[in-house]
């Protein structure tokens, strides 16, 4: 069931994301709607098909195999069955940073990392935790979601450009102040939406990772772990944009005031632990 209404949820915030994006694109006409897409378009697919490169590269992830890391590569192996995967690409990255993420356009060109900050933390039942959580997000596609909710959030953001530099051009030339509401809001609006996705993916990919691994107890204390160092050990390497892509947020975990829970990437560990916790 939570599964279904995060899904729901999901669709919801798309929808009015692509809502946004025809109430501003109107004040333009139809080549202003045209090129924000277009230009929008071509920068997610760029990052579409090279963002797993990107942030491997970014993260300086060395790829390992049965010989160097026999242990990992056997529980990937074995987990990714589970789930009906193919066999990802499986990555160490040097941070002290205890945390992971997956990445790749599509199941056949999936990739796991773990930083060895994570390897020298976790006990097995919570690297189990952890990998099944980021085959989740694999398996349900989620950096294809994250893409398009990217696309709508990046087009919105070039039509305030538009508006700033050029002043909408729609029928009767539109009211001033609420151009200029369009500007300053539609911005924050699209990028609050992309976030609420993130965190909404984050409960179903933590409800799949339980399915996966068999059990929510190795997941719920790989969480609490770290979240708490996630809090004290700043992640090298890591930047902004990709926060959404890790198991836990680097540098300032997942806590805080209702203002950064709205701009967090990802839902209060806490929420998360309880809704696991309520698993049969």
């Amino acid at each position: 069931m939570t599964r279904f209404f995060n899904n729901v949820k999901t669709a919801m915030l798309l929808g009015g994301l692509f809502g946004l994006i025809l109430v501003v694109g109107a004040q333009f006409g139809e080549v202003g709607l045209i090129m924000a897409l277009i230009l929008g378009g071509a920068m997610n697919v760029f990052a579409y098909f090279f963002s797993d490169r990107i942030a491997i590269a970014a993260m300086r992830g060395e790829e390992v195999d049965e010989r160097t890391a026999p242990d990992l590569i056997t529980m990937v192996r074995r987990l990714a069955d589970n789930a009906g995967l193919p066999m990802p690409r499986v990555y160490i990255c040097p941070q002290e940073a205890p945390n992971a993420f997956a990445t790749g356009r599509n199941p056949r060109n999936a990739a796991v990392a773990v930083t060895q900050g994570a390897v020298r933390l976790l006990n097995y039942d919570e690297m189990e935790g952890v990998l099944a959580h980021e085959l989740a997000h694999i398996k349900n596609r989620d950096t294809l979601i994250s893409c398009i909710a990217a696309t709508i959030a990046g087009a919105l953001q070039y039509l305030a450009w538009m508006a700033f530099f050029i002043g909408g051009s729609g029928r009767g030339g539109g009211n001033p102040l609420i151009m200029l509401l369009m500007i300053v809001l539609a911005p924050i609006a699209a990028v609050i939406i992309q976030l609420a996705i993130s965190r909404s993916r984050e409960y179903v990919a933590d409800a799949d990772a339980a399915d996966i691994a068999g059990t929510p107890r190795g997941l719920v204390n790989a969480l609490r772990k770290l979240d708490a160092y996630a809090r004290r050990v700043p992640m090298e390497g890591e930047m902004p944009a990709s926060n959404h892509m890790f198991i836990v947020q680097p540098l300032s975990g997942s806590g805080g005031g209702t203002l950064s829970q709205l701009f967090s990437t990802h839902p209060p560990i806490e929420k998360r632990i309880a809704r696991l916790l309520e698993r049969p």
